[in-house]
């Protein structure tokens, strides 16, 4: 007999999620990480100097904290120590003339940053919000994904449904300029699309804007306190508590496959861990197809295209940032820096171009704001993250600190006392986040570009079926398969369903006499 019912390639959240149910539900599983620390994306360090901890790659997690994993498992992770902290003050743009506007925790007070639109924007939303985020958040090739069609189907009849279909394909853009009058309520939603991975004239990122407003007035902006690992740590120890083991410094470089099946992985040194009933695999169809599997990789994997890059700056501060303007910037777990929706949308397509945008969005994370025990008494701390990099660019450490000091000039025309409260300063170029995690091809944080042909049925490319893959109790989980990036923990809690739900015999017994 297998040691493990599970082996789990990589430590994301999807795979800790992932481990964490079927631990629950009596599974012994067996979480190997190639790095050496759990987590994958989330991982807190003091990058800087001793004191200051930093959540080096993710950093907010109002998609688990209102996801089906949290659901399940937020008491026992409480109960390990996790506990999170949240904030009335989102999220806000600083627009270059001084002025900001904000995305706030109520409707009424939204209504006034916003315009008199929001109210119907709820009022159209919130009726068909089941329908909404049921899509975020079941297997579409799946009993599952065709009940939710059904259910679509009876509430809103076949024109109600093509409209509906219409509505989320539908861009940023289109939405945006149709629903609100105001430059200002642009100017603070359509950032949002960059966290999705998309752009404001993608299609589909008009309905993501929606669902991250909605999510973001109801939900807000929480964070653990003492940094993005403690929901690792707190996942890891639930894992170990119910029997599972969950190491680091173990690089799996290929699935063991017998009969057509999966029976575990083989790591680098040779040493074989075998699968009595899954192996789960959280990777790019690049790694799984190239590099975990023998034989030639399906030609959607072999097409399967990578989005725009990332860079991250991390600054450790003498003092607060004391942001120029309005003094709620200053309480504000997010701000954007950009001149707006059209700001967006031109350093977007600079990117995709392989340029160096020349007005980038400055995604200015304050954690402090809620977690003062990130920093020492009085001083400050920032996160920063820019979404609208070229990947193939030849990054190198000079490209990364002449781009890094482009952003730092913005950014102190903004804070003014930024420049002169630096203690030190670490950039992450695309280049050091692919070398510091292999599932970040290029830079890429979001596991491949969501390009339609890319995206919903189609992900990671058409002709795969959901979670599943060639080869029998082998399944593929994480950014690059639906419902996409994030911190939800969607993929990962996806495919714990699956392997716990009955045999079909035993379901189908249940409506029998």
């Amino acid at each position: 007999m297998a040691e493990y019912d599970a082996v789990i390639v990589g430590s994301g959240v999807n795979s800790l999620a992932c481990g964490a149910l079927l631990a629950k539900a009596g599974w012994k599983v067996c979480v190997l990480e190639r790095n050496d620390w759990l987590g994958g994306a989330i991982h807190t360090a003091e990058l800087t100097k001793p004191g200051y901890h930093h959540d080096v790659f993710s950093a907010w997690h109002p998609l688990w904290v209102g996801g089906a994993a949290h659901a399940q498992l937020g008491d026992d992770l409480a109960a390990r120590g996790l506990e999170y902290l949240n904030t009335e003050l989102p999220t806000a743009t600083a627009f270059p003339d001084g002025s900001a506007a904000f995305l706030l925790r109520n409707a009424e007070g939204n209504a006034g940053e916003l315009g008199p639109e929001w109210p119907g924007v709820l009022e159209r939303f919130f009726p068909n919000a089941d329908l909404a985020f049921g899509l975020l958040g079941t297997e579409l090739w799946s009993a599952s994904g065709l009940a939710l069609a059904a259910k679509a189907y009876r509430r809103l009849g076949r024109s109600g449904v093509a409209a509906f279909t219409g509505e989320l394909l539908q861009s940023s853009r289109d939405w945006l300029r149709q629903t609100f009058a105001s430059e200002n309520a642009h100017g603070v939603l359509a950032p949002w699309v960059l966290h999705t991975g998309l752009g404001p004239d993608a299609a589909s990122s008009g309905f993501m804007t929606q669902v991250i407003a909605v999510a973001v007035q109801e939900g807000g902006m929480p964070i653990p306190r003492g940094g993005g690992a403690k929901l690792a740590d707190a996942l890891v120890r639930f894992i170990r508590d119910h029997g599972g083991v969950c190491e680091t410094g173990k690089d799996v470089e290929r699935v063991v496959v017998r009969n057509g099946r999966a029976v575990g992985v083989r790591l680098a040194g040779g040493e074989t861990v075998e699968a009595g009933r899954a192996v789960i695999a959280n990777v790019t169809p690049t790694q799984l197809y190239e590099r975990l599997l023998e034989g030639p990789a399906p030609d959607g994997a072999r097409r399967f295209r990578y989005g725009r890059a990332e860079m991250q700056i991390h600054f450790a501060l003498s003092e607060p940032a004391r942001w120029d303007g309005d003094e709620r910037l200053n309480g504000t777990a997010i701000v954007h820096v950009t001149p707006g929706l059209d700001g967006v949308s031109r350093a977007v397509n600079e990117a995709e171009r392989g340029l160096i945008p020349e007005e980038a969005t400055i995604v200015v994370g304050q954690p402090l704001t809620m977690d003062p025990s990130r920093a020492p008494d009085g001083r400050g701390l920032l996160w920063i993250q820019l979404q609208e990099l070229p990947s193939r660019y030849g990054w190198n450490d000079d490209e990364r600190e002449r781009y890094a000091d482009r952003i730092q000039a913005r950014l102190a025309r903004h804070i003014p006392n930024l420049e002169s409260s630096i203690v030190e300063r670490v950039a992450l170029g695309p280049h050091d986040l692919e070398r510091m995690n292999v599932n970040l091809l290029h830079g890429d944080p979001y596991g491949g570009a969501l390009t339609l042909d890319q995206n919903f049925l189609w992900r990671p490319f058409p002709g795969s079926s959901g979670h599943t893959t060639p080869v029998e109790r082998l399944w593929h989980i994480g950014a690059s398969t639906w419902p996409g990036p994030g911190l939800g923990a969607g993929s990962g809690t996806l495919v714990a369903q699956k392997l716990l739900a009955p045999p079909l015999a035993r379901r189908l017994r249940r409506f029998l006499p």
